[in-house]
């Protein structure tokens, strides 16, 4: 199984509601794209402090690093990608993405 992690720090502008539909498209990939297993989201709950603002994210589980690379290409996945992307704090550079294998 593959955990694909994405943290995200979001536009300070961005509403929860926002978050929140961005979060269930995401969410709503398990009914559309194969061999996703589990989609979990929420804020960080980390007393540490060592979160470097990334404040919000989301864990997909996969059955495999196919299944993985199957829901990156996905047409339905970019486009949840992009919204994300538009609303994090400097595109790209508002994500943190870490795979992996368990």
């Amino acid at each position: 199984m593959i955990l694909h992690c994405v943290f995200l720090r979001f536009k300070a502008a961005t509403a929860t509601s926002e978050k929140n539909a961005a979060f269930e498209a995401i969410a709503a990939l398990k009914d559309v794209i194969p061999g996703i297993i589990d989609v979990k989201y929420g804020q960080n709950v980390s007393p540490e402090g060592l979160n470097g603002g990334f404040v919000d994210g989301f864990i997909v589980t996969l059955e495999s690093p196919e299944a993985r690379d199957d829901y990156l290409a996905h047409p339905q996945h970019v486009e949840a990608g992009e919204r994300l992307v538009s609303l994090t704090d400097g595109g790209l550079a508002g994500l943190l993405v870490f795979d992996m294998n368990v």
